[in-house]
């Protein structure tokens, strides 16, 4: 019964690398017919294909040293060595050379021995060397004529318009809840070639939208997973991950390469060098947003349209900018603006055209209604691609911003850095016991999700409101520790909230409150300066709780515990990987 299996496999993956040769023999005779063959290539760094002759296996140990390793053809050996193939998950293919390890889609999609290597070259160098063109070309195979043949019998596309896509290139910048639908589509279609840059790795909690990612591909790179699960789709489509963040420096460079770029990212300083890298390079942008149950699309710097700083010549308040990681998002929804973005790159890439060049379109999942906004016109004097424009090269969009480039924790910085105090210092006051009170301002979902019960909750939104009734219960419970305290005059309030942003938030409501309305009891505390001064300025992160046996789940990023004086005098607990440096939390925080 095993052995029947086997053998299952084994045809199953001569199937495959049939099929996969067949795909490399069509491109080399369009190379060929191009004339880009030979010496030219080997300038310009793209050696193109080769014919595998009978030769190429013997010399196997050999290429593989210098990194060029052609394609065999399936021999009748090859079942003998299917087992061990199998185990090391290799594809009996060896290594293309430049030109074609450029698509990087060597290697299956459980593959993982060689990517280590790959990402640490990609980071070194930022990102791979120039691509090489897609081939032009005049007729499609038949079996793409089948492939292809529901979208084809479409007159607004036909056989030109699927041309069209098999010479296009998209660049897809961010591989999460947008860019996963977006790339799953784009690849579907038959896009010539799809690069897929992301910087972090898949998480459990990307599994919820992240449709391209699965449980088993946990820990690995988002460009890279995301790679494998469309070459399972459609192995004739190129696909290039990079692994890292776009920064300014390599930006341009990258952009270049593509005909269209697709913005799928959730941070605003990535928005604003997306945008200016497209306009500096004459690309349209297809950006997507999503946050809650709400979405957005619009495409910029297309055929006149304005671009991003048209419209947004200045970037919002860190502290006003919300992310998923923040805000949350419903899944469906990231599903729905990726695929309307999928949709536009295709109506772009065919030449059909876009219909959001000049509007944008909101989506309100829980209505379920769809509306269109007209966007004002190019402007004349803006910054990016106004007439007379005054970027002309990539900036430091962070500091520009105010926020990370990145979608991860987002950390505030709205207390100064001497207001902190370290977690072991934090922790020492537990173990002491020092009287103190813990007030947590996570909204209710969340203090559902997980409560303290030592704490006292008050959600920000009430802090932010002015709640009588909840500054009053705050005075009481102030009161109420002081009097166990024997009359301690200076009682500490922690604040806590799931990333630290809240907390600082309301460390700041507190700090503007007048006496009068915080409260009197506030009154005889006394505060100490000296003891601020020798407070650490080191600033870290805590994510939000967990339930049962870990009590709190620690991850990098932002402040996590604000402290504050009654008196308006605040200090900041700050909290940094207490797992890994083997702090727990006091058992009655939980």
């Amino acid at each position: 019964m095993a052995g029947a299996a086997a053998a299952a496999r084994l045809r199953a993956e001569i199937r495959r690398r049939e099929r996969e040769l067949r795909g490399l023999r069509e491109r080399l005779a369009a190379e060929l017919a191009r004339g880009d063959a030979g010496d030219a290539e080997d300038e310009d760094g793209a050696r193109g294909l080769r014919e595998p002759s009978a030769a190429e296996p013997a010399r196997g140990d050999a290429e593989d040293e210098d990194g060029a390793r052609g394609v065999r053809e399936p021999s009748a050996a090859e079942p003998a060595r299917g087992d061990a193939e199998d185990e090391d998950g290799a594809r009996g293919m060896r290594e293309r050379p430049a030109a074609e390890l450029a698509r990087g889609d060597s290697g299956d999609a459980d593959e993982e021995d060689d990517d280590e290597d790959e990402e640490e070259e990609e980071g070194a160098l930022g990102f791979p060397a120039e691509l090489p063109p897609l081939p032009a070309r005049s007729a499609l195979s038949a079996a793409e004529i089948l492939r292809y043949s529901r979208q084809l019998v479409l007159p607004e596309l036909g056989v030109r318009g699927q041309l069209r896509l098999a010479r296009s290139s998209v660049l897809v910048v961010g591989c999460g809840g947008l860019g996963c639908p977006l790339a799953q589509y784009l690849a579907a279609a038959g896009v010539g070639r799809l690069g897929l840059l992301d910087h972090d790795v898949v998480e459990t909690s990307n599994l919820q939208r992240q449709v391209l990612h699965g449980e088993a591909r946990r820990g690995r790179p988002k460009a890279r997973s995301a790679a494998a699960a469309l070459r399972r789709l459609n192995s004739a489509v190129q696909y290039v991950p990079y692994r890292g963040a776009l920064r300014p420096r390599s930006a341009l460079r990258l952009v270049r390469q593509y005909d269209i770029v697709a913005d799928c990212s959730d941070n605003v300083a990535t928005r604003y060098l997306v945008s200016d890298a497209c306009v500096l390079a004459g690309r349209p942008l297809v950006s997507g947003s999503a946050l809650r149950l709400e979405g957005q699309l619009a495409v910029y710097n297309y055929r006149g349209g304005p671009c991003y700083r048209c419209l947004f010549p200045r970037p919002p308040p860190p502290d006003a900018v919300t992310n998923c990681a923040d805000g949350g998002v419903l899944g469906a929804v990231t599903g729905v603006i990726g695929c309307m973005q999928a949709l536009e790159v295709l109506k772009i890439a065919s030449g059909v055209g876009s219909s959001f060049g000049r509007c944008m379109l909101m989506f309100d999942g829980l209505e379920g209604r769809f509306r269109h906004i007209k966007l004002r016109p190019r402007k004349a004097d803006c910054a990016a691609c106004g007439d007379s424009p005054s970027i002309t090269c990539l900036q430091d969009y962070e500091a520009f911003c105010g926020s990370s480039a990145t979608d991860q924790c987002r950390a505030l910085r709205l207390l100064p850095a001497g207001d902190r105090i370290s977690v072991r210092r934090y922790r020492e006051l537990l173990d002491a016991r020092e009287p103190h009170l813990l007030l947590d301002v996570r909204p209710q979902v969340e203090a559902e999700i997980c409560r303290l019960p030592h704490a006292l909750h008050i959600p920000l939104r009430r802090l932010q409101e002015r709640d009588q009734e909840s500054l009053q219960l705050l005075q009481s419970r102030i009161c109420e520790e002081k009097q166990r305290a024997e009359g301690q005059t200076s009682l500490p309030v922690y604040v806590v909230c799931k990333l630290g942003n809240d907390s600082q938030k309301a460390v700041k409501i507190l700090q503007e409150l007048p006496a009068e309305e915080f409260g009197t009891c506030n009154s005889d505390i006394s505060y100490s300066c000296q003891e601020q001064n020798q407070l650490p300025s080191q600033l870290m992160a805590v994510s939000e709780p967990c339930q049962k046996s870990k009590l709190i789940q620690i991850q990098s990023g932002p402040a996590v515990v604000q402290v504050f004086q009654p008196e308006k005098k605040l200090l900041l607990v700050s909290i940094r990987d207490i797992e890994k440096e083997g702090v727990q939390w006091d058992q009655r925080l939980c």
